[in-house]
């Protein structure tokens, strides 16, 4: 429920931290934007500060489907701020300080706006803290697939793409704003609560189970995960010792073994294809096959409806240098994510005695890939660059189109200057931020000697299926 953090009216509340900014010596800040104008979500994220950590104390009751939960929050402030947002949709926030002092908020759709009782300054890191409780919501997106809280059979899955991370702890959900996470999830013993990064401890008392995870390497909240159930805990390392953690339903144990023990031989692929993998340990979930309809490449470990197929299994673990390490600035930008994955699906077939992907490459301009013509149809519905709306953000052109574009690439550069593309563009945007400009911009600088003009304008921006050269 929306309301002030006092019975005072949210006019009288907002009055009174005026009057206590003026007395401690006037207001100098103006509150951050709510929301970055993503093209496609403008209200999510927030102007004025970067994240650079996040604290979740989470305690979760699946019987009530109760969620309790402390967010710490240190960020630094980019401007002056009299005021922040957070996006947070649902739950009810019983609490608000700024470094350790009481702060005056209020609710609006899912904006939650906090006035600090002092101002705070262009450059000062700050500590803000949010204790919340209530039942998470689950999100549908304007594509209709289901994201934020889902509640399963024994436990629940929190999933964020694009923007379901908002329903289960307060934050600046924009890609474009990544952060180190501390997440430690309580749950009824006989319970896991797996989540992204690495476990540091689990301890049990009184009937509750404590699970304590670290990811130290920035990361951006749609990828942040939390997923509670009955699992069966598989632990082991690559040849190359890097630790793999694996979750999966007991009822998916046997159909998804065959191809999870692929699992530490995809990552050693992958890494001599992509470069040094970019993160301190991998893994999976696997979940109830009908708890979610999607596969998802949450941080660390990705998270699958069921077993999942070796090619989905290579497309998620591929996001984790694509999508998770170098993460779009914004939801226009991917097919930088997805045609990547997609791609690396085809150099996997290509390597592992299937099609070639030159072979996938002229069954989809053909049309015969798929044995529904309007799938075929579908790959040209727009371009790969330019979604036409936040519920196609996802569509066939993002994924096979946007892999197109980088098999046209190689084959116009060869394969020398390709795998240096790919894993140069990986290394230099490592943990950060990049749109398609940036790819194209670093494309041209790595082949000087190409002509890229046509591959731009007719395959990754223009509209309806390119003539084939």
């Amino acid at each position: 429920m929306d309301v002030p953090r006092s019975s005072a009216s949210v006019p009288f509340a907002l009055a009174a931290a005026l009057v206590l900014t003026a007395c401690s010596g006037g207001v100098h800040g103006t509150p951050g934007a709510a929301g970055v104008r993503d093209p496609y979500f403008p209200k999510a994220g927030n102007g004025g500060y970067d994240v650079t950590h996040y604290g979740l104390t989470l305690s979760y009751d699946p019987d009530g489907r109760d969620l309790t939960g402390s967010a710490e929050i240190t960020a630094r402030a980019t401007k002056n701020l009299s005021a922040f947002h957070l996006d947070l949709k649902g739950l009810d926030v019983k609490s608000v300080t700024v470094e350790g002092r009481e702060a005056s908020w209020n609710r609006a759709g899912q904006e939650l706006t906090v006035r600090p009782h002092d101002d705070l300054d262009r450059g000062e890191t700050f500590r803000a803290t949010v204790r919340y409780s209530g039942s998470p919501e689950t999100i549908t997106d304007p594509d209709g697939s289901k994201e934020g809280w889902l509640h399963t059979a024994d436990g629940a899955l929190a999933l964020g793409e694009p923007t379901g991370s908002m329903a289960w702890f307060p934050g600046n959900h924009h890609p474009s704003d990544k952060a180190s996470y501390d997440i430690a999830v309580t749950v009824p013993e006989g319970l896991r609560a797996v989540s992204n990064g690495e476990l540091r401890s689990e301890t049990t008392r009184q009937g509750r189970s404590t699970f304590r995870w670290h990811t130290a390497e920035p990361m951006a909240s749609y990828v942040a995960m939390v997923a509670i159930g009955a699992f069966d805990i598989r632990r082991s390392t690559t040849k190359s010792g890097l630790p793999v953690y694996v979750a999966v339903d007991p009822g998916q144990a046997k159909a998804s073994a065959e191809v999870l023990a692929k699992l530490p031989g995809i990552m050693e692929w992958e890494a001599y294809n992509f470069g040094p993998y970019p993160f301190a340990s991998t893994g999976a979930v696997v979940d109830q096959g009908d708890d979610v309809g999607y596969a998802l490449e949450t941080q660390n470990r990705p998270v699958f409806p069921g077993a999942p197929d070796t090619a989905t299994l290579v497309h998620e673990l591929a996001h984790q240098w694509y999508g998770d390490s170098v993460t779009p600035k914004s939801w226009r930008d991917m097919w930088l994510n997805e045609g990547f994955a997609t791609y690396a699906e085809w150099l996997y077939e290509e390597d592992h005695d299937g099609d070639t992907a030159q072979e996938t490459f002229d069954a989809l301009y053909r049309g015969d890939y798929y044995d529904d013509a309007s799938a075929g149809e579908a790959v040209w519905a727009f371009p790969p660059a330019k979604p036409t709306s936040a519920a196609h953000i996802s569509d066939s052109p993002v994924y096979e189109r946007g892999a197109m574009v980088l098999h046209k690439i190689r084959r116009t550069v060869g394969d020398d200057t390709f795998y240096d593309i790919i894993q140069g563009w990986a290394a230099t945007h490592r943990h950060g931020n990049a749109d398609t400009a940036d790819f194209t911009a670093y494309v041209e600088k790595k082949a000087p000697d190409k002509d890229f003009s046509e591959i731009w304008k007719d395959w990754l921006y223009g509209d309806g299926k390119p003539a084939r050269p």
